[in-house]
């Protein structure tokens, strides 16, 4: 028989041993994402996997906000986080500082996530969109890499926060297993 573990079993970071934790190699970065609710389930994510920090960009909204706040259950207490109006320009100042830019998009020339070749000694910035019109073009154009999730039914696509779970999960264990 399984028996559910309680949260106190879990054995889980306090945010102070969060915040003093190495971080992954990964940046997320938010491009006029609308949904608060997305917003805070990101935040989630980005605390599962100590993402280095999430750049909320353009109309992206910011916390403290009680809808975000609802889905990111605590985490953003203890992900770093920056708001930037311009994603492009924030991906130019992360190009001059060596960062790997990876548009999370369907795109010509996009490569399969399953495909895609991690180099884990390079910061890795992934750029979800917004849930309606996706990554900018202009972000897509000045991306290193444009990275598409394989999908096999009627949809076109993934909810945006179901995308940055899938990603960030695979870019994670790909650079852990480089280790």
């Amino acid at each position: 028989m399984n028996r559910k573990l309680e949260n106190s079993e879990l054995d889980r970071l306090d945010v102070d041993s969060f915040k003093e934790a190495e971080k992954s190699s990964i940046l997320i970065i938010l491009d006029n994402v609308r949904s608060l609710n997305n917003i805070g389930s990101v935040f989630r994510t980005a605390d599962a996997f100590l993402i280095q920090k999430i750049y909320l960009c353009g109309i992206t909204a910011t916390p403290p906000h009680k809808d975000i706040r609802k889905t990111a259950l605590g985490a953003t207490e203890s992900v770093e986080w920056e708001y930037r109006k311009d994603t492009l320009k924030l991906v130019e100042e992360l190009k001059a500082d060596s960062v790997q830019i990876v548009s999370v998009e369907q795109a010509e020339n996009a490569v399969m996530l399953n495909d895609y070749q991690v180099d884990s000694k390079k910061t890795v910035a992934l750029i979800f969109g917004n849930e309606v019109k996706g990554v900018s073009q202009e972000v897509v154009s000045a991306s290193d890499t444009v990275l598409e999730i394989p999908q096999f039914g009627t949809k076109h696509s993934l909810n945006i926060s179901v995308s940055a779970g899938v990603v960030v999960w695979d870019i994670w264990c790909k650079q852990n297993a480089q280790k």
